[in-house]
């Protein structure tokens, strides 16, 4: 592929257009702010305030962890738990002097919400808190998190750490493309084998209890204090359908995500339009056309019932001059309903075709007059 996929999931969550109206008041919920975001197609189904900044207390831990196992993948170090990274409040009760790797920490914090082991995952990949505040900051800013900004590794509480329901939904949707996050976060619990003392063997119960509330809950992370109130960020599966539900400042947050998600499945569906096979013609080249290929299968979702209403606009030149060159931009496809655009997908060529200059007819002459003129 030309593209990775996490990339293509930014493009698309930055992209996408929503092309039906978005009520807050078709759930009702507790929250300050909530989002309702498609996975899929990075459309909001249904929001409230979900560009307010406010506090997101231990939901921060996505961003901790995503950014751990990032680094984890590269090298999954030993960290040994030192004075400077304990820490207050929800802990996985590491003992300075002991052990663990890296992917570990990142166990303690989806499943325990353990400050300790977010400070011990941001020293050790970062050598500071403050060094791995920049981290998460420009990860943020890859992302499309435009309304967030990053103090502290654990979430807890700091004026100038906030974020908003839209950018943690942004988030929670990339960081499903991780495959140890995905993992992780989908587990009710998970044991963690210690590297010193090597006998030491502790299982974690993961604090998300929608893991156990609702079946299709696929992962999330809870968070809480004083100052935020109570955070959830969860994410559900059904039908090849994701959907991931932020809820901020909410006293009745699992009863609220159960709720969206109803509201998200019951009244849209995904789609995939089928890839038709394209062709160019080619003037002037060894070969008469070249085949196109998609770089992505589009996906989208639509409201239940407007399955068999998407358009698709095909726009190609009607023939292209030789040479062109393999995975070249071509044309684009563009899908639509009653008008509204949905989304586009660009058309590549699927190999190269040389210049031959045997072939000067008609249409190399004007060609070459045209460049005269030009």
């Amino acid at each position: 592929m030309k593209k990775l996929i996490s990339v293509f999931v930014v493009c698309v969550l930055l992209t996408a257009v929503v092309i039906v109206p978005v009520h807050a008041d078709e759930v009702t919920t507790s929250a300050q702010a909530f989002e309702l975001l498609c996975v899929d197609d990075g459309k909001t189904l249904l929001s409230q305030n979900a560009d307010t900044p406010l506090p997101m207390a231990s939901t921060t831990k996505i961003m901790t962890t995503l950014l751990t196992l990032e680094a984890a993948e590269d090298d999954n170090r030993v960290v040994e738990f030192t004075e400077e990274m304990m820490a207050e409040g929800s802990s996985m009760y590491l003992k300075r002097g002991e052990k663990v790797r890296l992917y570990d920490l990142a166990v303690g914090m989806m499943m325990q919400s353990g400050n300790d082991a977010a400070n011990a995952a941001a020293i050790s990949v970062a050598g500071s808190i403050e060094g791995f505040a920049a981290l998460m900051n420009d990860k943020a800013q890859e992302i499309g998190m435009t309304d967030t900004h990053f103090v502290t590794p654990s979430g807890l509480d700091d004026e100038d750490h906030y974020s908003t329901a839209h950018d943690m939904a942004l988030l929670m949707a990339y960081a499903l493309q991780n495959d140890d996050f995905a993992y992780i976060t989908s587990q009710t619990s998970m044991e963690v084998e210690f590297v010193y003392p090597a006998d030491k063997f502790v299982t974690y119960p993961n604090h998300n209890k929608l893991l156990r509330m609702y079946d299709n809950c696929i992962g999330g992370k809870t968070g809480y204090t004083e100052s935020s109130g109570r955070c959830l960020v969860s994410a559900a599966k059904r039908d090849n359908m994701t959907l991931v539900a932020v809820t901020l400042n909410d006293r009745d947050d699992w009863d609220d995500h159960i709720a969206l998600y109803e509201y998200g499945f019951e009244n849209f569906v995904s789609v995939q339009p089928e890839q038709t096979a394209y062709t160019l013609d080619i003037v002037g080249g060894d070969q008469d056309s070249v085949p196109l290929y998609f770089d992505e299968a589009s996906t989208f979702v639509v409201p239940k019932g407007q399955e068999n209403a998407i358009k698709t606009q095909v726009t190609l030149p009607s023939f292209a001059y030789a040479p062109v060159e393999k995975d070249e931009q071509a044309g684009r496809v563009v899908y639509s309903i009653d008008g509204n655009v949905l989304g586009e997908t660009p058309l590549y060529y699927a190999e190269s075709v040389a210049y031959d200059s045997r072939k000067r007819g008609f249409f190399e002459w004007l060609k070459d007059l045209l460049r005269i003129y030009n």
